[in-house]
């Protein structure tokens, strides 16, 4: 039997500039804020962002996030830049599958904090928290190929092209789109 540390999400982490943690009830003001305010830049990539959603859908995100997080089934991540206390965006380990110890990350970043690394920085936080900590075997993303922004952030958090899969998903302007799937596996 693996150690309760392994079988269970992390609530919080810490990078040099980043509070990385579980979307709590009570965020959903700030988050709604973030997506509303990057809506333009990550609605040709992420469905869920457009038509932007209610203040109330946000809270209801947050909250629906922190019973999943709570049962071990997902985590909802926030990035928090300490400096500040604002959201510059998000991620999470997602599609947990204890049996075999791997995890789905993804992301986003708010637009105005492009550029500055935030988001590279909080990916392979928590990607080497579910690697070193929960004894991930694979923690996977895939990307649009054409989102080269997405699979360059990839490739700096140390993440390997493991291909593209050909017409495998419909883009959000439904069209069939290629898909890269990149990995990181435990050293």
């Amino acid at each position: 039997m693996q150690s309760p540390a392994l079988d269970q999400l992390p609530e919080s982490i810490e990078t040099n500039r980043l509070v990385v943690r579980v979307a709590r009830p009570g965020d959903g003001a700030m988050f709604n804020a973030a997506i509303v305010e990057s809506c333009e830049q990550l609605k040709q990539w992420l469905g869920w962002v457009y038509p932007p959603p209610s203040l109330s859908e946000s809270e209801a995100s947050c909250r629906r996030a922190y019973a999943r997080f709570l049962l071990n089934e997902d985590l909802m991540a926030f990035f928090i830049d300490k400096e500040s206390g604002t959201l510059v965006g998000g991620s999470g380990l997602h599609n947990a599958n204890w049996k075999l110890r791997q995890f789905e990350v993804g992301y986003w970043g708010h637009s105005k904090f492009l550029g500055k690394g935030f988001i590279t920085e909080g990916v392979a936080a928590l990607t080497e928290h579910a690697l070193q900590q929960l004894g991930a075997t694979r923690v996977f993303l895939t990307t649009d190929e054409l989102n080269i922004a997405s699979w360059r952030l990839a490739e700096r958090a140390g993440f390997q092209l493991e291909g593209t899969l050909r017409n495998d998903r419909l883009n959000i302007q439904g069209q069939l789109r290629n898909t890269r799937v990149y990995s990181r596996l435990r050293p």
